[in-house]
């Protein structure tokens, strides 16, 4: 994918992919904070302000309004590495996303009525989607399990909801001055532009805006797991479940493609290794799945699944395992690396279809340490061996590198 880089002054990078088949333009914003971010005590901030930023600015008291009649959408993601806003609209309507952007980069409403309003909405979505669906709160158990020091053992809507509820006007705005700023952000705009006319409109709307102090904290190395570790939670949840974690590699070393491959071998499809052996013929379990989480330092293979009524947490576990020798034991056949080898390809090609997608890629892999990386994605795939995955596979697979979650359900 070709684009075209720029820097303004004050630090903001630009990126400009131009694709003159398309009526539409997206424009994508990443700024470079997320979870692991936060100060001891004040987790949930990076979330709370995925909200607090459509709460308006002195411009623009209502964001959704004027993306809408620029006949465009807006959403936005906050993750442990990351926060990123994004909209899509008419290409002619592009400087109304950009003024939008700046606009509350620099004058977001920060004021105690609209604090208290994202606070609720916050505390809600804290109770709907991880006290009150089943199996919400499993990060709140995997995450402090597999990590002991570095804040990935939080998750991504906070440790407790105290946190949310405690937070003052002045910790949010000393939250907001500390990262939401020109030298903390990656704009990237891709569609039906000229890359000269969108590093003009982004000079004109975003070119006067000061750098903030941006004080990003290094996260500590999460020390080598030497001993199995082991939690048991009971809930209201239909089903019992299990989840093996394991530490993967970090987002920019290579034996990440590799450990990404291999959940595609265990479990990605009918055909999957653990579906066709654990789930059609053993009947052990009703669904299982494996997938890493593509954190940009050391993070998680975690591979789980919904057992069977019949089926007991000890045989479950055990059955797995046996999957996992195979795969530290044997190597894979060569068709089969091909068909995965395909199957990714095909992935990598079909993100690249939507230009919103490329506007989001974009800045993540700037964030990762240069856009330019979305291009060498396809061949670091298509370089994985049997041979890789084999050694690959000894190297996680340990019993003392396991960390186990027994879900029961409270019914069984």
């Amino acid at each position: 994918m070709e684009f075209t880089r720029y820097q303004l002054d004050n630090g903001l990078k630009l990126l400009v992919h131009q694709d003159k088949s398309t009526p539409l333009v997206s424009v994508c914003i990443t700024y470079n904070v997320g979870t692991k971010d936060e100060e001891e005590g004040k987790s949930g901030f990076a979330h709370l302000f995925e909200h607090l930023m459509f709460g308006g600015s002195k411009h623009a008291l209502s964001f959704d309004d004027y993306i809408q009649q620029a006949g465009g959408e807006n959403n936005a993601f906050t993750n442990q590495d990351m926060t990123v806003y994004y909209e899509y609209m008419p290409y002619q309507n592009l400087e109304t996303a950009l003024w939008l952007e700046a606009d509350r980069m620099l004058h977001l409403n920060l004021d105690a009525k609209a604090l208290e309003r994202e606070k609720k909405v916050v505390l809600e979505e804290f109770k709907e989607s991880c006290l009150n669906e089943p199996y919400g709160d499993i990060w709140h158990h995997i995450g402090p399990m597999a990590y002991r020091v570095h804040p990935y053992r939080i998750p991504t809507i906070g440790q407790v909801p105290q946190h949310i509820e405690d937070a003052t006007l002045e910790d949010v705005k000393a939250f907001f001055d500390r990262f939401y700023c020109p030298n903390n952000a990656v704009l990237s705009i891709c569609g039906n532009v000229e890359p000269e006319e969108a590093l003009r409109l982004t000079q004109k709307w975003f070119g006067d805006i000061e750098p903030g102090k941006v004080n990003k904290i290094k996260s500590p190395y999460e020390p080598l797991q030497t001993e199995k570790r082991v939690i048991e939670v009971a809930a209201n949840v239909p089903l019992n479940a299990l989840y093996l974690v394991f530490h993967s590699a970090e987002r920019n070393h290579n034996d990440y493609y590799v450990d990404d491959f291999i959940t595609d071998v265990l479990a990605e499809g009918d055909a999957s290794q653990l579906y066709q052996n654990l789930v059609k013929e053993q009947e052990l379990f009703s669904s299982i799945d494996a997938y890493i989480t593509a954190s940009i330092d050391t993070g998680l293979m975690i591979i789980e699944g919904k057992l069977s009524d019949e089926a007991t947490f000890e045989e479950a576990e055990q059955a797995i395992w046996k999957e996992l020798e195979k795969l530290k034991n044997t190597l894979l056949p060569a068709k089969a690396v091909e068909k995965f080898r395909n199957r990714t390809e095909h992935n990598i090609e079909f993100s690249e279809l939507n230009n919103l997608h490329k506007a989001i890629n974009l800045g993540y892999y700037e964030i990762l340490g240069d856009a330019a990386m979305i291009n060498e994605e396809k061949a670091k795939y298509n370089a994985i061996t049997a041979l890789d995955i084999q050694k690959r596979s000894q190297q996680i697979f340990q019993d003392e590198k396991c960390s186990v979650l027994y879900y029961k359900a409270k019914n069984k």
